[in-house]
């Protein structure tokens, strides 16, 4: 585990994943518009990809609320056990990589297809260009619909910063948000880990954030 999901993973982040809580840009325009369009896909599997924390889990949840879905484990799911995923018309990937059962993603493939189920798989790389062991697998995975997320535009990273602000309680105004948007690094991470930090700093001073702490915060992290 990285030194940002540590942080993260302690810092009490407000998750809602409802539909309207997910802000469409141009970044994520395209796999926002394919989940949100479900069931009228071009093919029944789909992969949407991108960096961590870039809102693939929040359109994960948002498709399996749309119908009776199921979020897979991979640690724990095995071959014995596609018969089960019949009750279920939409099926979750959430964090795929290579280190995964080639045989049974394969086999899954098929049972997507064989039953007339819809699969949305997550990744930080698109699966289309893993090179995996197992040729077939190879094959279907190039034949999957992609949706990369892009890095947030300018649009985007307003709106992180002032909710994810909004929900900790931290006032900021809009000038420090513009201010903070044009000089912070295009990620999805260093955004929430600048977040993490300003809330640690905040709490520490007892006091509203200024320009200051935002520069000393942007300083360590750029």
């Amino acid at each position: 585990m990285s030194q940002l999901d540590q942080l993260l993973l302690n810092f009490k982040f407000r998750k809602n994943y409802d539909k309207n809580d997910f802000f469409v840009s141009s970044s994520n325009f395209y796999a926002f518009t394919l989940v949100d369009t479900w069931p009228n896909w071009e093919k029944n599997i789909i992969n949407i990809c991108g960096e961590r924390y870039c809102g693939k889990t929040h359109l994960a949840e948002i498709f399996l609320k749309k119908n009776k879905g199921k979020l897979i484990n991979l640690k724990t799911e095995n071959i014995k056990n596609l018969n089960d995923l019949r009750l279920f018309e939409n099926i979750v990937i959430d964090n795929f990589d290579k280190n995964i059962d080639e045989n049974y993603i394969f086999t899954l493939f098929n049972f997507v297809d064989q039953n007339n189920k819809y699969l949305l798989i997550n990744s930080e790389k698109p699966i289309n260009e893993i090179n995996f062991d197992l040729a077939d697998l190879n094959s279907r995975a190039k034949n999957c619909l992609i949706a990369k997320i892009d890095k947030p535009d300018d649009e985007l990273i307003k709106v992180l910063l002032s909710k994810s602000f909004s929900d900790r309680q931290i006032i900021i105004n809009n000038k420090l948000i513009d201010f903070i948007a044009k000089r912070i690094a295009r990620s999805y991470g260093k955004i929430f880990e600048f977040i993490y930090k300003i809330d640690e700093m905040s709490l520490k001073k007892k006091k509203s954030i200024n320009l200051k702490t935002i520069k000393e915060v942007l300083g360590v992290l750029n």
